[in-house]
């Protein structure tokens, strides 16, 4: 299944709109970290990139334009690797032990007269992420720390 790249960045933005950034998930996912960096990159590699033009064009000259131009290309795509990240991981299938995990939570979720809505298929991250969303808002913080 491919996707393009616009399809791909729209996905990671959603999946991290989606994700819940619990301080109890850092030690399972690096989904938290990725979407603080990526966000925080998102404020302020802009601003690196036109410094780094400004410095390098008043140190070096007008001959050092284009890699000038290169090292701010660079800072300004950090963002957008991180939500690419972000959508090629939500649309991967969860391996088996993950599996289980978003089984017991989804279960535990019905349990409480939560709907959840059912996956097409293997459930993938996009999923996991919306299930763990749910049961953040919906059941007690304690879940988390008694499934790991």
């Amino acid at each position: 299944m491919q996707s393009s790249l616009m399809t791909t960045l729209q996905q990671g933005v959603q999946y991290s709109k989606t994700w819940p950034l619990v301080s109890e998930l850092n030690a399972v996912f690096p989904e938290n970290q990725v979407i603080r960096l990526t966000k925080f990159g998102q404020q302020v590699m802009p601003a690196l990139g036109v410094l780094s033009v400004v410095v390098q064009m008043q140190w070096l000259g007008q001959g050092y334009l284009a890699q000038a131009l290169a090292s701010a290309l660079f800072l300004v795509s950090l963002p957008l690797q991180g939500w690419y990240w972000l959508g090629a991981r939500s649309t991967s299938p969860l391996p088996p032990a993950i599996l289980r995990w978003y089984l017991e939570i989804s279960d535990k979720l019905k349990h409480n007269g939560v709907a959840v809505p059912v996956t097409g298929g293997k459930p993938c991250y996009q999923d996991l992420a919306g299930v763990l969303n749910m049961a953040v808002n919906q059941l007690d913080k304690t879940f988390i720390k008694q499934l790991l």
